[in-house]
């Protein structure tokens, strides 16, 4: 059984060739409407994501994964190895967010806020464009043989390329172990940090790799977002679409002939210029239906509606639209499949609302010491505690002390018994509660302990006081 002809895109993606070598991609410098849109969107989400390691809230870096000391900082708040819960819980209203965004509007997020696509589109690219000229001109270049020109333009866009790459990383890295103690390192000298000059060289190749060479191979193969979307995707999803049924009408498309009228003929209003194909960053034809290649930039609009208002015919042959908007003139409706990703994503908001209000700035930890029971001490009995005291302010305690609440007793800390904290820091050490054994009523009594900097009490903690059995 032969194969019909439009369906051999289904076994071929737009970056391979027959024989299975990479095919660059040389797309059409995008214009119009939407690409001026996606340049203000982008511009502005660049300037937050090169700003967000440098800025801080009430001391904090606004944006911080640390994923070495597992401390992070999402929108200034600080969460430490303690918090990672809600940390997790951050991710996965991230992901129900995305999630509930592509059933509703399709791969729009990949298009639009990705900085993968971003930093493609809207810095290399344009780069590219600069120096070598648009699409025709950068296929001539590509083709030719290694001349002073080829040398001189691909030589100065690699070298461009290769330095905003670097800088990629530093703010990169500044995410990883924050700005401040980048700045420290840029200062200190690379002599003094190798490992890290290390680690920013391979963070520079793996970006220039990326945008280089890789490109738009990252979104086809590599991010799993694509396959994600042909879960979530349905008929009433917005999408980047053809409108096939004014495109193709009774005999399909055809090239555009001015003295015929198209109407009487039954020819479609695509007049197969591929126009769409020549401008697409991932080498898709967008007639084909809704394909996971597909990252929903909106190029593809644009020029289709410059060639329709060219032509004398509507724009909109390719828009934003559902299949069933297309084929069966369906509006849009909020289904019962989105109202229930919407109901997950409001029921995990509330609780990490909840969860962050109940969230202290100090967490107090008294534990007994492993291994050890208890000891008696005249008519005492003493327990070894440990404890950890987590500042997550940036004002430093110095002059933490501990009260026993609601039984009397002494409690000794090892060493000092005035303790300090830094911002941002913790503190551990050993103390010793003794407990006249007639006060104690069972051989496990809670004991609640009181945390104070200065007069100012900062914590409660809950812990176990071992005891004999009985008494005699």
């Amino acid at each position: 059984m032969s194969k019909l002809p439009d369906e051999a895109f289904r076994d071929t993606i737009g970056t391979i060739d027959e024989e299975g070598n990479r095919k660059f991609i040389f797309p059409k410098k995008p214009s119009g409407k939407f690409y001026e849109y996606r340049k203000w969107v982008s511009y502005f989400l660049l300037i937050i994501l090169i700003a967000n390691p440098f800025i801080k809230v009430n001391g904090n870096q606004f944006m911080m994964f640390n994923i070495l000391e597992r401390r992070f900082n999402i929108f200034g708040f600080p969460f430490w190895p303690q918090d990672f819960y809600i940390f997790v819980l951050f991710m996965i209203v991230g992901v129900v967010f995305v999630i509930l965004f592509t059933v509703i509007f399709g791969r729009i997020f990949c298009g639009w806020i990705c900085p993968q696509t971003i930093f493609l589109e809207m810095v290399f690219r344009r780069i590219e464009y600069w120096i070598e000229g648009d699409r025709g001109a950068q296929i001539r270049l590509s083709k030719q043989e290694w001349n002073s020109e080829k040398i001189r333009k691909k030589g100065f866009k690699w070298t461009i390329f290769l330095l905003i790459s670097f800088v990629i990383a530093n703010v990169f890295l500044a995410y990883l172990i924050s700005s401040d103690e980048l700045i420290r390192m840029i200062e200190d000298g690379p002599a003094t940090h190798m490992s890290t000059l290390i680690a920013l060289s391979i963070f520079t190749g793996v970006f220039y790799f990326i945008f280089a060479w890789f490109r738009e191979q990252v979104c086809i193969i590599a991010c799993p977002y694509g396959r994600l979307q042909g879960v979530l995707l349905d008929n009433k999803s917005i999408n980047v679409a053809y409108d096939f049924v004014r495109g193709e009408k009774e005999t399909g498309r055809a090239k555009f002939n001015k003295q015929e009228d198209r109407e009487s003929t039954g020819k479609g209003d695509c007049i197969d210029c591929k126009q769409c194909v020549n401008v697409c960053p991932t080498g898709i034809d967008i007639r084909n239906g809704t394909q996971l290649e597909c990252v929903n930039c909106t190029a593809c609009i644009d020029e289709c509606d410059v060639i329709m208002e060219s032509v004398g015919l509507p724009k909109g042959l390719i828009r934003y639209a559902s299949e069933d908007e297309i084929e069966k003139k369906a509006p849009f409706k909020f289904t019962a499949r989105m109202k229930g990703y919407t109901a997950i994503l409001a029921i995990l908001v509330g609780i990490l609302i909840g969860l962050l209000f109940l969230r202290t700035d100090v967490e107090a930890t008294i534990l007994r010491l492993p291994g050890q029971l208890y000891q008696h001490k005249g008519d005492n009995i003493s327990n070894v505690f440990t404890y950890k005291i987590i500042n997550k302010t940036n004002n430093d305690f110095k002059d933490i002390h501990f009260k026993l609440v609601g039984i009397k007793g002494t409690l000794n800390v090892v060493g000092s018994q005035t303790l300090t904290v830094p911002k941002q820091g913790m503190n551990s050490g050993t103390l010793f509660i003794e407990i006249n054994q007639y006060l104690l009523q069972s051989e496990k009594t809670k004991l609640k302990i009181e945390l104070y900097d200065g007069n100012k009490k900062i914590e409660t903690s809950i812990t176990s006081f071992l005891s004999p059995r009985s008494f005699d």
